[in-house]
């Protein structure tokens, strides 16, 4: 069994820490994870810069990466704006993102559910390279609770010739829950935060339900600014390690990864939150 792994630290990593890095450090980010084989890497975000003040030069960023065979850069959009810079940047995956609830989606991009969704279907009709279709909050909102899983399913209906992500934005899923889910929705891949350590488990239950591409993010940073006390995904070379001892290939190299997170303790000046880079890998086979 083979996987796709898509590195959010660039963008959903950076996106809620307390710097701003420099688009030249970001797209340093990029160019390290591409080297570790990382075939897809959320490059950037499109949105205002007074907004979301970590993800400004998007644009910066994107000249700053160094195409390399193999990966595939994607950028996020939450409306037809954001979608047009990206075009424009050259980037050869849209993911459009989108909350399964009227709260999230009036609180992260000022709209309501039925404008996003017009918003996704303009994008769908426009674009000219692939379009991943994310529907975050798709377990559980920070403002409203438990998501019905119907609503979920008839989102992803509607977006079917788009490749869906589920998102548990605020780590509250549960295994049974994301298997019954992405079963239900068919769904190609989930985006996973481990805030309740249940991010791992969930992962392998979206694979057993049929899924094949994953988030993650180096070193386990990440968080929304948009929903209190989210932290960070599930730590990209935890899950390598993972899937790898399961005998699930990536085609990525761990140890690259376990390199980049120590770069990034160093840009950062904080321990992150992923366990590998801190433990290292088996020296002997077990």
């Amino acid at each position: 069994m083979r996987v796709t792994i898509c590195d959010v630290s660039p963008r959903d990593g950076l996106q809620n820490e307390p710097e701003t890095l420099e688009p030249a450090t970001r797209a340093a980010l990029v160019n390290r994870l591409a080297a570790a084989g990382v075939p897809r890497v959320e490059a950037a975000s499109f949105v205002r810069a007074d907004a979301v003040p970590q993800m400004a030069g998007a644009e910066e960023v994107v000249a700053g990466i160094e195409p390399r065979e193999g990966t595939e850069y994607s950028g996020l959009a939450l409306n037809v704006q954001g979608y047009e810079r990206l075009a424009a940047s050259g980037l050869d995956r849209v993911n459009f993102t989108l909350a399964a609830t009227e709260s999230f989606n009036l609180r992260n991009g000022n709209r309501t559910l039925a404008e996003a969704q017009s918003g996704a279907d303009e994008v769908l009709a426009r674009s000219d390279r692939p379009v991943t279709l994310t529907i975050s909050v798709a377990f559980g909102c920070p403002f409203e609770g438990r998501v019905d899983p119907g609503v979920v399913a008839a989102i992803a209906e509607r977006f079917a010739s788009a490749e869906v992500v589920l998102a548990d934005t605020i780590g509250v899923a549960t295994p049974s829950q994301v298997r019954a889910l992405v079963e239900r929705t068919g769904a190609r891949g989930v985006h996973l935060h481990n805030t309740r350590n249940t991010g791992y488990a969930n992962a392998v239950a979206a694979l057993d339900a049929g899924a094949t591409l994953l988030d993650a993010s180096c070193g386990g940073l990440g968080g929304c600014p948009y929903a209190p006390r989210a932290t960070g995904n599930i730590a990209t070379e935890d899950l390598v390690y993972l899937l790898t001892g399961e005998g699930v290939e990536t085609g990525i190299d761990v140890d690259a990864l376990v390199a980049t997170s120590e770069w990034l303790e160093g840009v950062l000046g904080r321990r992150l939150e992923g366990y590998l880079y801190r433990a290292g890998a088996p020296t002997r086979p077990l």
